[in-house]
């Protein structure tokens, strides 16, 4: 741990010294993450999990049912009502196995896209509601058992935490809201012993099917004249086209988040952080959190959908 603080300090202070020669620092921070990527994997093992239980939130109960064993139990738990999380936790300690609830998986969630001038506070609030507040209202209830079988805190957040997207601003809010959530959480339960992880999901839109599709009509018909005056429908088309694209883009299985999951779940020493992208994305990703804000920004200014937006907009 020593030896990870002084790298992560000789990188922040090699960035202010080093801010002129940029690709000086890419290349320092690109080392640190290999290394502490190859301290990790030294530490990988598996421990006992039989007779534990996993509270898995969002998961389809119909696709549990068909393919689940007879150690699967389904209950209704809306993760926005309070008397639905209250009702599964008395559900869960009538039928808790010998060693207890190890651990709780938050994997409830919805998405949806627009601009921040085509919506609303309301559209902001019901995305939180599911993906932060939900995810605040389980896990408080249940905690007091995770601490006593020293278990696990799962929290399935996104790529989209901490890389910012054009449309995607209530999307973002709520799973940077989480991860702020998640990392409180972990440095106050690592006192008790519980492991708290957080798994940061790529484009899986065609395995989920968690992104709404929309027409340019349906868009279109929810702007008033002011927003008509502002945004061409020919944008609006462009837009829908690029995010229906998303839909049946990506992974198309949900095996790398499973597969995280699980190694969140049983390995004695798991990640803080599963960043599931894929291997021509890995690079970018991994060094974004430590790039400047100009440089993550460029990204957008030099796509074409952002060069179109602009052109199309009236400005």
């Amino acid at each position: 741990m020593k030896q990870v603080f002084f790298s992560m300090t000789v990188l922040l202070i090699s960035y202010n010294c080093l801010s002129e020669h940029i690709y000086t620092y890419f290349g320092l921070v690109i080392c640190f993450m290999l290394w502490a990527k190859t301290i990790f994997h030294t530490e990988n093992g598996l421990s006992d999990g039989f007779g534990r239980a996993v509270l898995i939130t969002g998961p389809g109960a119909q696709s549990l049912v068909e393919e689940g064993s007879d150690r699967v139990k389904v209950l209704k738990l809306d993760v926005t009502k309070d008397e639905d999380v209250c009702l599964a936790k008395n559900f869960v300690q009538a039928n808790l196995p010998e060693k207890g609830l190890y651990a709780v998986v938050n994997n409830a969630g919805i998405s949806d896209w627009g601009e921040t001038e085509w919506s609303t506070a309301k559209d902001f609030q019901n995305m939180a509601d599911v993906n932060l507040f939900g995810a605040i209202r389980v896990t408080i209830p249940f905690l007091s058992l995770i601490r006593a079988s020293k278990g696990r805190m799962l929290y399935v957040s996104s790529i989209l935490s901490f890389f910012n997207c054009l449309n995607m601003g209530a999307y973002s809010v709520s799973k940077r809201g989480l991860e702020a959530f998640a990392d409180c959480l972990r440095v106050e339960m690592a006192s008790f012993g519980v492991k708290v992880s957080i798994i940061q999901p790529g484009n899986f839109g065609i395995a989920t099917k968690i992104l709404h599709k929309k027409t340019p009509q349906d868009v279109w018909d929810e702007f008033d004249d002011a927003r008509k005056l502002t945004f061409n429908q020919k944008y609006i088309e462009m837009a829908c086209e690029y995010f229906n694209s998303l839909c049946t883009s990506g992974f198309k299985d949900c095996s790398m988040v499973i597969n995280a999951m699980l190694h969140a779940l049983t390995a004695p020493k798991p990640q803080t952080r599963y960043l599931l992208v894929s291997w021509r994305e890995m690079f970018f990703f991994y060094i974004c959190p430590f790039l400047p804000t100009f440089i993550t920004d460029s990204v957008f200014h030099a796509s074409s959908m952002y060069r179109k937006r602009k052109e199309m907009l009236y400005l």
